[in-house]
C-alpha cells in the first residue's frame, strides 16, 4: 500500500471529512497540521503545485488533491485502485 499524507489545518472541517472518509475506507494515513508543523505550509505549496488550500493529500508523492477529488475517488470506486 502506498504512504498516504493529509496536510491539514486548525477548525477544517473539509480536513476534518477527508481524515473520516480514509479511516472508513481503512486506509492508514500520516497527518501534517500546517498550523504546527514548521515549514509545513511552504511544503504542501510546493508540493501541491501552489495550492494553498487544505486538506491537501497524497498518495505516495502523487498529488491527489482535497476532500472533494477523494470523496470523487470513493464514489467511483477508484479509490482502492489508487492505493495499489
Amino acid at each position: 500500500m502506498k504512504n498516504i499524507t493529509i496536510y491539514t489545518g486548525p477548525l477544517c472541517n473539509y480536513c476534518d471529512a477527508a481524515k473520516r472518509l480514509l479511516t472508513r475506507n481503512n486506509i492508514p494515513y500520516k497527518e501534517i497540521n500546517i498550523a504546527t508543523v514548521d515549514g509545513a505550509r511552504d511544503e504542501m505549496i510546493k508540493k501541491a503545485n501552489g495550492k494553498q488550500t487544505i486538506p491537501q493529500i497524497f498518495f505516495d508523492n502523487q498529488h491527489i488533491g482535497g476532500y472533494d477529488e477523494v470523496r470523487t475517488l470513493e464514489k467511483e470506486k477508484k479509490l482502492q485502485d489508487l492505493l495499489k
